[in-house]
């Protein structure tokens, strides 16, 4: 069997207009519009989730979805670096920055690196039963049968995924762009993800 993963990025927030770390708010007007412009435009799915942040969540709503919040899909820990604009960040830190943008394993806001962040969306995702890496003495966490499943997710915890589907080094992370309100599919069998690229909903 196959499982079918699609993510859906967040729809638009203040944080996403203003480039700020995110800071666990809502949806601004605009997004939530957006949101519900889509509902009804997904596929059925088995499961559905959600980061647990205030944005996916209201997303999830939005768009019709009984969504299930999962702490494993919870975007980048930023530290004290959260809430702030990252032109701002850079000013006062521009060293750190540099580190945090170059490094994978770096986390100077003292919260989490890139790498953790990796690790913790590819293991949620190896786990889907279905995607033939739940095994090797994993158990089934319950989280969805094999089929499809979608995902509102921080546009980070996309791109996570992404590198670990494509087997890519963590440094492509910062090559993937992930727009508000787009659909993301990977289909995993056989030990293997395959990507199918983004469109907007609602098109």
């Amino acid at each position: 069997m196959t499982v079918r993963v699609i993510f859906i990025s967040a729809a638009g927030s203040a944080a996403l207009r203003e480039a700020r770390f995110d800071d666990g708010g809502p949806l601004d007007a605009a997004g939530l519009r957006r949101a519900r412009t889509a509902a009804g435009t997904l596929p059925p799915a088995r499961r559905s989730y959600a980061s647990p942040t205030a944005r996916c969540r209201e997303t999830a709503e939005a768009l019709g979805l009984a969504a299930e919040p999962v702490p494993a899909l919870g975007g980048c820990a930023m530290g004290r670096w959260r809430g702030r604009r990252l032109d701002e960040v850079m000013a006062a830190e521009p060293e750190a920055v540099a580190g945090w943008l170059s490094d994978p394993s770096c986390a100077p806001h003292g919260g989490e690196s890139l790498l953790e962040l990796h690790t913790r969306v590819a293991g949620w995702l190896d786990a889907l039963p279905g995607s033939g890496l739940a095994g090797s003495g994993q158990a089934d966490s319950g989280q969805a049968g094999s089929g499809r499943v979608v995902v509102v997710a921080e546009p980070d915890v996309v791109r996570a995924a992404l590198v670990h589907a494509l087997g890519a080094p963590p440094q492509v992370f910062w090559r993937l762009d992930v727009p508000p309100l787009t659909a993301t599919e990977l289909s995993g069998r056989d030990g293997r993800w395959n990507l199918r690229c983004g469109t907007p909903l609602g098109s």
